[in-house]
């Protein structure tokens, strides 16, 4: 075998294992957001289960719930875009799932005053967090192609 064809080889064989282990990212991420929307919603609603105004209570279910469903579409979008903005995408979801049940139920576990303010700040910082970190990839994916087309 010439050392052409053991570098496409290698090369064929990482592709492979990236996407592979993008493939489990995904399912993981998909799991956290599912269990990050749920327990998120869960959670205001037991925070705000005394507060008469159902209204009040339905802007926050929406707005709590708007950075998952936002991600959902981000991810049904993104099953051709290159392996670096996907897996920056999993990582957000698992990130944002994962540290809104941990703020949600920092309120929840050791109530506050003002418990809402948790429930204002949480989902606009996830959708900060979103719209700066996926193009951040795309721009370091973008870089990164035109180097290695350069080469």
């Amino acid at each position: 075998m010439s050392a052409n064809g053991r570098a496409e080889t290698i090369a064929t064989t990482s592709r492979a294992t990236t996407e592979r282990g993008i493939r489990i990212l995904h399912r993981l991420a998909l799991i956290a957001l599912v269990a990050g929307a749920f327990g998120s919603v869960g959670f205001m609603l037991w925070i705000g289960h005394g507060n008469p105004s159902r209204i009040l209570l339905t802007l926050f279910l929406i707005w709590d719930f708007s950075p998952f469903v936002g991600l959902v579409i981000v991810d049904l979008i993104s099953k051709r875009w290159p392996a670096i903005i996907r897996a920056t995408l999993y990582g957000v979801m698992v990130i944002l799932s994962l540290g809104s049940l941990a703020l949600y139920g920092d309120v929840v576990f050791r109530p506050r005053p003002q418990p809402a303010f948790m429930f204002l700040v949480v989902p606009a910082a996830s959708w900060l967090l979103t719209m700066v970190a996926v193009p951040i990839a795309a721009l370091v994916s973008s870089r990164l192609s035109r180097r290695g087309n350069d080469a």
